[in-house]
């Protein structure tokens, strides 16, 4: 039995100013070329050139990057554009500490228009495309983009885009039809359908984010209540209907919490302080959530953040992870674990413990490593991401918060018994080898994904 949860409340003035200037800011910061400051303080490149531009990012990441002094700083002249010579900048690891597979360069464009507008441009189609399996699948339906509008779900079967046969894009690895260059290009996305198929035409087009789609309340078996939340992006359009969901899970009685971040590749600071806020609840006001440490040339801007929260809280939550839980989503399970019962089911997550602080110049939004997070305890440092309580392989299958669908069923169970579902060993051998796998790959995000911890 479930209960939707779609009723809203108001922000308080203070967050909703709060989220208006940090949208300010940032595009005025990130508009056009030249414009806006680093985060270390270092102006944008007063030119826009390629020359020009390389050389201010030389001196950026000098002054404001994690690793500088111990990542290279070849000469800028031997590299012929910005992006590569950028990854030639980038720490290439040392001892337990894997090389920077994290920081990258995006455009302003799409950076404010996803924090700042909340809305983002593409299709809303999100496949299984980092297991690099047949069936090729449907995982994740925006609410309120195209592929919604044309009736694809969760668990429809991927023949072929655009007259390439699913089994080509898997073996090719190569997702990126799914990222449209403009508003207005279309793909073709032939699902599988009965004995045959069907064609939906997909246009493009920015968007509104369903940051935390269709929160509800779960009835056990046993009678008890289970608060069930997904929260998809750590933006401040989140805070109002998070807000809202935990207000309506007290009101409904609900003492255990399923919190589904097996897709949450990261985002604002400031959002999942929030989120971890009204899991701890007032017995945990004021304590701390995270702390962020910068380089040693930057350790002015070290900081932290504590709990902040009026209402009481649950004892114990279970997060639904996987390798798309990443960054900002890893910070509230890391930083919730000295309050309370965390456990985790599903498969071990990104490995992400390191933040940004975005920096703009000439176009393009910089997400170069800043500093690390670590818990109240010192607690971090997850390279290989975060640990799984209870492995649980994902089928893609079923909507979410679904009773019935697999990782939502084997967090009830868990709830109920205290005890992991059982798992083959075989099985679970085979996730660990293809998770090592994907890792040594680099493990890039999915078209239409934004994987980081953003300090604002």
């Amino acid at each position: 039995m479930m209960h939707s949860l779609r009723s809203t409340i108001a922000q308080p003035r203070s967050r909703r100013r709060l989220a208006r200037l940090v949208a300010v800011v940032w595009l005025a910061a990130l508009a056009g070329c030249g414009g806006g400051g680093g985060s270390s303080g270092t102006s944008a490149s007063a030119q826009c050139d390629v020359d020009s531009q390389k050389s201010w990012l030389r001196d950026y990441m000098l002054d404001a990057y994690f690793w500088s002094g111990a990542s290279p700083n070849p000469e800028p002249a031997a590299f012929d554009s910005v992006q590569t010579y950028f990854e030639a900048l980038r720490f290439g690891g040392s001892g337990a500490v894997p090389a920077d597979r994290w920081s990258y360069i995006t455009s302003s464009a799409g950076f404010s228009q996803f924090f700042g507008e909340g809305k983002t441009l593409g299709y809303g189609l999100f496949v299984n495309g980092l297991e690099l399996q047949l069936p090729l699948k449907v995982r994740f339906i925006e609410e309120k983009s195209p592929a919604a509008a044309q009736g694809l779900v969760r668990g429809d079967v991927i023949l072929a885009i655009n007259g390439r046969m699913a089994t080509d894009i898997v073996a090719a690895n190569d997702f990126s039809v799914l990222n449209p260059a403009k508003e207005g290009d279309t793909i073709v996305v032939q699902i599988a359908a009965g004995a045959g198929s069907r064609s939906v035409t997909l246009a493009a087009t920015a968007y509104t984010l369903t940051p935390v789609p269709a929160p509800r309340v779960l009835t056990l078996a046993n009678g008890s209540k289970a608060g069930y939340v997904l929260m998809k992006d750590f933006i401040s359009q989140a805070e109002a209907p998070l807000a809202a969901a935990f207000a309506g899970f007290r009101a409904a009685g609900a003492t255990e919490l399923i919190l589904d971040l097996r897709y949450n590749g990261g985002g604002l600071i400031s959002t999942s302080k929030l989120l971890a806020s009204l899991v701890a609840g007032s017995a945990h006001n004021g304590k701390l959530f995270t702390s962020l440490s910068h380089s040693a040339k930057q350790s002015a801007r070290n900081s932290s953040y504590s709990f902040s929260a009026t209402e009481p809280g649950f004892t114990r939550v279970v997060v639904l992870t996987g390798e798309r839980t990443c960054s900002a989503s890893e910070l509230v399970v890391n930083g919730l674990k000295p309050y309370v019962q965390v456990v985790t089911v599903g498969a071990q997550s990104c490995g992400k413990p390191f933040g940004f602080n975005p920096t703009a110049s000439c176009g393009s939004t910089f997400s170069a490593v800043n500093f690390e997070a670590l818990n109240a305890l010192g607690e971090g440092r997850y390279y290989d991401g975060i640990v799984t309580t209870c492995a649980v392989d994902e089928d893609f299958n079923g909507a979410l918060g679904d009773p019935a669908e697999k990782l939502t069923a084997a967090a009830a169970s868990y709830l109920q018994s205290g005890v992991c579902p059982p798992v083959a060993a075989a099985a679970q051998e085979r996730a660990r080898a293809l998770s090592v796998a994907r890792r040594a790959r680099g493990s890039q995000p999915e078209p239409g994904e934004r994987r980081g911890m953003w300090a604002d």
